[in-house]
C-alpha cells in the first residue's frame, strides 16, 4: 500500500514576508519623518509669520466686508450691502475710469520707455554701469521725497521749473496738476520716471542670455541697429515683456501715493483713483466695510484678468 509524505515547508511563509516588508516601510517612514521635524521646525516660525501677516489681513478684509464697521461701535452685520452700495456710487465709476485711463497712459508711454533704454544700454561699449546707475537712481529715491520735488518742477507759474525751460523755446505756461486735462499725464511722466529703473535692470538681465553669435550673423548680414532689435533682442525678450505687461497693468491699477500727494484726487476728481477712493471710505468717511468691499472686488478683478492674460499668452511666451 503506497504511502503519501507531506511535503515540508520550506523558506518564510507569505504572511512572514509581507509582515518584514510592511515593519520595513514603517521604518523607512519613521525614519523620514524624524529627519524632516527639524526642518519643519526650522521654518514654522516663517511660516506663522507669512500666515498672520500676509493671509491674517486677507481674511479679516474678507470678513470686515460684510460688516458696517468703524473700528469703535459694535460690528452689524450687514451682508452684501457695502456691496450693492460701492456698485451703485457714482464716484466708483468715476474712480475706475481714471484708474483706466492711467494704465493706458502708463502702457502707451510708459512701457516702452524702459525697453528702449535697456536696448540702448545694451549696445554700449564703454561706461555702461554709469549709466545703468543713472537710469537705476529713480528708483531709491524716497517716493514722498520724489514726488514732492516733482511738485516743485510742476508749478503753474511762470517761473516754475518745467514751464521756464518751455518758455525758452516759447511754449507755455501750463497748468500741469492744476487742469483736468493735463493732471493724469503729468502724474503718468512722473511714475515713469520713478519706476522704469526697476524694468530697465530686469530687461538688461534678459539681454545678457541672448548669444552673442546671433548679433555677430546679424551684422555680418548687414542688419542695422533696428533689425537687430525686431530680429535678436524682442524675440528672446518675449516671455518677460510679457510678464513685465502684467505686472505693470496690475501695479497701475493700484495707482495711490501720486494722486494723493500730487493732487488728493483733484482737480474735479480727474484723479480720483480706486486706490485713493478706499483710502476716503477708510480714512476720510469711516466706512470700512465699503473699503474692504471695494478692496475685494479690485482684487477679484485683477485676478480674473491675470487669469484671462495668461490664457491668452500662454503660446506667445513661448512660440
Amino acid at each position: 500500500m503506497p504511502t503519501t509524505t507531506t511535503a515540508r515547508p520550506t523558506g518564510v511563509p507569505a504572511s512572514s514576508r509581507d509582515a518584514g516588508a510592511q515593519r520595513r516601510l514603517t521604518r523607512k517612514y519613521l525614519q523620514r519623518v524624524r529627519n524632516g521635524v527639524p526642518a519643519v521646525l526650522f521654518a514654522l516660525p516663517v511660516l506663522l509669520v507669512f500666515l498672520v501677516f500676509s493671509w491674517g489681513p486677507i481674511v479679516k478684509g474678507l470678513v470686515m466686508s460684510v460688516q458696517q464697521t468703524n473700528l469703535v461701535d459694535p460690528v452689524k452685520w450687514v451682508g452684501l450691502e457695502n456691496f450693492r452700495y460701492v456698485l451703485t456710487d457714482p464716484a466708483v465709476g468715476q474712480a475706475s475710469l481714471n484708474t483706466l485711463w492711467f494704465t493706458l497712459l502708463a502702457l502707451l508711454f510708459g512701457f516702452p520707455v524702459p525697453v528702449l533704454l535697456a536696448m540702448f544700454l545694451s549696445e554700449l561699449r564703454g561706461r555702461s554701469w554709469l549709466y545703468t546707475t543713472l537710469a537705476y537712481l529713480p528708483v531709491i529715491t524716497p517716493p514722498v521725497v520724489a514726488i514732492l520735488l516733482w511738485r516743485f518742477f510742476y508749478d503753474p507759474s511762470p517761473n516754475g521749473m518745467f514751464n521756464s525751460i518751455l518758455g525758452a523755446v516759447g511754449l507755455g505756461p501750463f497748468l500741469w496738476l492744476d487742469s483736468p486735462g493735463s493732471a493724469m499725464p503729468s502724474i503718468v511722466l512722473e511714475a515713469t520716471w520713478a519706476g522704469a529703473g526697476n524694468a530697465v535692470i530686469i530687461y538688461l538681465a534678459a539681454l545678457t542670455s541672448v548669444r552673442t553669435d546671433l548679433y555677430e550673423a546679424a551684422e555680418l548680414d548687414g542688419a542695422g541697429v533696428v533689425r537687430r532689435v525686431w530680429h535678436v533682442m524682442l524675440p528672446h525678450l518675449r516671455s518677460v515683456l510679457l510678464l513685465m505687461l502684467l505686472l505693470q497693468v496690475i501695479g497701475t491699477m493700484q495707482l495711490f501715493t501720486e494722486p494723493l500727494l500730487f493732487t488728493g484726487g483733484g482737480p474735479q476728481g480727474s484723479t480720483m483713483t480706486i486706490l485713493l477712493l478706499i483710502y476716503n471710505y477708510a480714512f476720510v468717511n469711516g466706512d470700512y466695510g465699503a473699503a474692504t468691499a471695494l478692496s475685494v472686488l479690485l482684487a477679484l478683478a485683477l485676478a480674473v484678468l491675470s487669469a484671462v492674460f495668461q490664457l491668452a499668452t500662454r503660446g506667445w511666451s513661448t512660440a
